[in-house]
């Protein structure tokens, strides 16, 4: 169970770094339209679009990367004040009672959705748009994918930490 836990983190882990990587361009993108726009009044519709595509693949990719490593917010008003038990049996009950079957569910839907851009090939409706509407909406499903591999690791990990085998609770590097 470890090795699928530990593959698990490690495809999360990558694309996690990529949706890091791909917020610098971000910052940047917005930043050139931004000083174009007020300074040279110039804008392109693409490059504004763009900036939408690449918000998205920063959510929606980095939302696994950011639960796997546990920098989601919570209500630490309470939990800070649970025992290290109830916080894994929390952890643990909420991968596998919430987020799995909600991450499946979303992907279930999205797949018909996505699949449905492909189909149509899908474009931007503005003139001189983005020419791949439906890779974005395909991100829906690759997203909570990612969240449903990062639910599956938590449990578990959380899972063999309640069961007294930490050896098996561990990260792998």
């Amino acid at each position: 169970m470890k090795r699928i836990a530990d593959a698990a983190d490690w495809v999360v882990d990558r694309v996690g770094a990529f949706a890091g990587a791909i917020t610098l361009v971000m910052v940047l993108l917005i930043s050139g339209n931004t000083l174009a726009r007020y300074f040279f009044n110039v804008s392109e519709v693409w490059l504004q679009e763009l900036e939408w595509h690449l918000l998205a693949v920063v959510a929606l990719w980095g939302i696994a990367y950011m639960q796997l490593r546990g920098t989601p917010v919570r209500v630490d008003m309470f939990y800070q004040h649970y025992s290290e038990r109830t916080k894994l049996w929390i952890d643990f009950l909420t991968a596998l009672l919430v987020m799995l079957p909600f991450s499946l569910f979303i992907c279930w839907l999205g797949w018909s959705f996505a699949r449905h851009s492909w189909s149509l090939s899908e474009i931007s409706p503005d003139p001189g748009g983005l020419p791949w509407r439906w890779a974005v909406k395909s991100l829906v499903v690759s997203g909570y994918a990612l969240l449903a591999l990062t639910a599956v690791s938590t449990v578990i990990r959380t899972g063999a930490r309640l069961s007294g085998r930490p050896s098996e609770a561990s990260h792998a590097g």
